[in-house]
C-alpha cells in the first residue's frame, strides 16, 4: 500500500521530518507544503536527509516561492490540481500534524 506522505510544519521547529523520514516506504511519497518548504534551503540538514534518501520528493510551487526557494532537480514543484491527482494516486495519505 502507497503513502503520500503531507508535511507542512518547519523541520526546523520539530521532529515531524525526521519521524516521517524513518517510516516511508519505497513506493511512498513526500510532499512539502507551507512552513515544510524550508526543508529545501541547501546546505541545511532537512535538505541533505531529503537528498540523500532519493524518495518522490514534492514541494507546493506556491509555497516555495512565498519562500524564495529554488526546488532542486531533484523534486518537483506541484500546484493545488497537481496535489489533488497525487492524493487520487495513493492508497492513502497520511498529514503529519
Amino acid at each position: 500500500m502507497s503513502t503520500l506522505h503531507v508535511l507542512s510544519h518547519s523541520p526546523f521547529g520539530d521532529d515531524r521530518l525526521n519521524s516521517c523520514l524513518r517510516v516511508i516506504g519505497a513506493n511512498d511519497a513526500l510532499l512539502l507544503s507551507g512552513d515544510a518548504a524550508y526543508a529545501l534551503q541547501p546546505g541545511t540538514a532537512p535538505f541533505s536527509a531529503l537528498h540523500a534518501r532519493g524518495l518522490k520528493l514534492f514541494v507546493m510551487a506556491e509555497d516555495a516561492q512565498a519562500r524564495a526557494l529554488q526546488v532542486p532537480d531533484w523534486a518537483k514543484a506541484i500546484d493545488y490540481p497537481a496535489f489533488v491527482e497525487l492524493s487520487i494516486h495513493y492508497d492513502k495519505v497520511n498529514s503529519w500534524l
